[in-house]
């Protein structure tokens, strides 16, 4: 990193935690609830690095992002449903090996409609913010209903394969064994995304194109088609990400994107527009908000996020990591 790297933001999920603490009291409480925080949180950055680079680079706000999530979700219930002999075994290695290519098939048909959603909603309306929130969202609308004539408009159940349930005892702290994997699972997402944005070519014309469009194209790259794979690519997290928070509410209903929509958007607002690094940032700190005040004062968990959205806001109105030259 250099030298000039502002690590001041990187402050915030630890002092969150730690102011925290004594409001608990508990110190196993307060362990399991971070632990949740930090796998909510893990969750909804799958969910919202892809969202975030398509803002960044095609300065595209994708309302309909949520079908993409949903989608996700219900074809997971479809793959794990046939795969019963595996997910209804107490070994974990057999779970993961029947979740597994639930995440691809649901990455892959996310990524599929993310390619026509591009082509046919998101390309007639490019530099045209008003109408591109207008008709994504009805985009998601008609999605959400498509949703419904394959699956039905009813809640469908999605539980944890039989080795996942249960918790991992450290101390008196209760650690549900699906949180840990979705920490380990978003980690691994994010330093994918870090490693290819970072170290490889592809990942130096997205981080260029985010803080200078007309420079890529004046060196003679076809930005059109890296607009194109990062929405495919954004679309694909966000199926993954669905798979991972049907999974984390154990069951899934069409309208379910259009929830986590909100948490989505707040964390990249205070992360900073197309800031991958920031919108981790943003989503642990909205996962470990909605935990704790989720415990300590449920009627205002609802709009704790808000309110940390606006602080961060005042501190750094661009949010805590900003691209230049947006």
């Amino acid at each position: 990193m250099s030298k000039d790297f502002d690590y001041k933001p990187l402050l915030l999920v630890p002092l969150l935690a730690l102011a925290a603490l004594p409001l608990i009291g508990s110190g196993s409480t307060w362990l399991t609830l971070t632990v949740a925080g930090l796998a909510m949180g893990m969750i909804v950055f799958i969910i919202a690095s892809g969202l975030t680079l398509v803002f960044g680079l095609m300065d595209v706000l994708n309302f309909g992002h949520g079908v993409f999530i949903a989608l996700g979700a219900f074809v997971a219930t479809s793959v794990l449903g046939a795969m019963g002999d595996w997910t209804g075994s107490t070994e974990l290695w057999r779970n993961l090996l029947a979740v597994l290519p639930a995440m691809l098939v649901a990455m892959a048909v996310a990524g599929a409609l993310g390619l026509a959603f591009e082509r046919f909603i998101v390309r007639p309306v490019y530099g045209q913010h008003l109408k591109q929130i207008l008709i994504t969202m009805g985009g998601m609308i008609i999605g959400e209903e498509l949703i419904k004539v394959i699956w039905g408009p009813l809640q469908i159940p999605l539980p944890l394969p039989e080795g996942m349930r249960g918790a991992l005892a450290l101390g008196e702290a209760s650690i549900e064994k699906y949180r840990v994997i979705a920490v380990v699972v978003g980690l691994a997402v994010f330093a994918v995304q870090a490693w290819t944005l970072s170290r490889t070519k592809i990942g130096l014309l997205i981080r260029a194109g985010v803080q200078d469009r007309e420079m890529v194209e004046a060196l003679g790259y076809r930005i059109r088609r890296l607009f194109v794979g990062v929405f495919v690519m954004g679309s694909a997290l966000a199926g993954l990400g669905g798979v991972m928070w049907g999974l984390y509410q154990q069951n899934v209903v069409p309208q379910m994107g259009a929830q986590v929509n909100v948490l989505i958007f707040i964390v990249i607002i205070i992360g900073g527009l197309g800031s991958t690094g920031g919108a981790l940032i943003g989503s642990l700190l909205v996962g470990l908000m909605a935990n704790y005040t989720g415990f300590l004062v449920p009627k205002v968990a609802l709009f704790s996020n808000i309110a940390l959205m606006v602080s961060i806001l005042l501190w750094r109105p661009q949010g805590v990591y900003p691209v230049a030259n947006r």
